[in-house]
């Protein structure tokens, strides 16, 4: 498949655009139940009713900052994943997800703590991003890694223990993103990239 504008426009990033989309129309919602849905949909780990938490904490923030700072890394490193592999996006989004809300759930922070947000995802993406620079080593892959890394590395002290953020989220996100590239580059032949 060739890149041009059109199917780099539309196709590639239409998404991570529904994503949010999705995301956002949650946040509104959660606004308007005065953040209730975060007590009835938050992952808490740990606890049995907490395990609906692991697919829908995602979607769900603490208030209107909290989404705003997670919208432009998602719309960049959830991009940059689906130009990466159109074919595997989906794929690895649920990984990242699955895996990482798994990790989140079995180690993180108790406490009563309910931990929402897609912080873990956007950490996830960019895990992934990277990750594919090393399993793949195409000259496309490396060179979105490298860029990834210079324009959100700095990310990475978000995975540092910080009692006022989630930051196992960020880091199992991270770790999640990593596994994903690696399971889902092991079968090249079924998965094929744009290249």
């Amino acid at each position: 498949m060739a890149l041009n504008k059109d199917s780099l426009t539309f196709e590639f990033l239409r998404p991570i655009f529904t994503l949010l989309v999705v995301i956002w129309a949650a946040q509104v919602v959660n606004f308007i139940s005065g953040y209730e849905l975060n007590q009835w949909f938050g992952l808490e780990p740990r606890d049995f009713g907490g395990l609906i938490g692991i697919p829908a904490s995602p979607f769900l923030h603490a208030g209107f900052g909290h989404i705003i700072a997670n919208t432009v890394p998602l719309v960049v490193l959830g991009g940059m994943a689906a130009m990466a592999s159109p074919k595997r996006f989906l794929d690895s989004t649920i990984i990242i997800v699955l895996l990482g809300g798994l990790l989140v759930w079995l180690l993180a922070r108790g406490d009563n703590r309910v931990h929402v947000g897609a912080s873990g995802l956007v950490f996830g993406y960019l895990g992934y991003v990277v990750a594919l620079g090393i399993f793949e080593r195409s000259l496309r892959a490396i060179a979105m890694a490298v860029f990834a890394g210079l324009l959100y590395g700095g990310l990475i002290l978000g995975v540092l223990p910080d009692q006022r953020i989630s930051w196992e989220s960020h880091l199992f996100g991270a770790m999640a993103g990593a596994a994903a590239a690696w399971i889902l580059t092991r079968d090249k032949g079924t998965t094929p990239h744009v290249g």
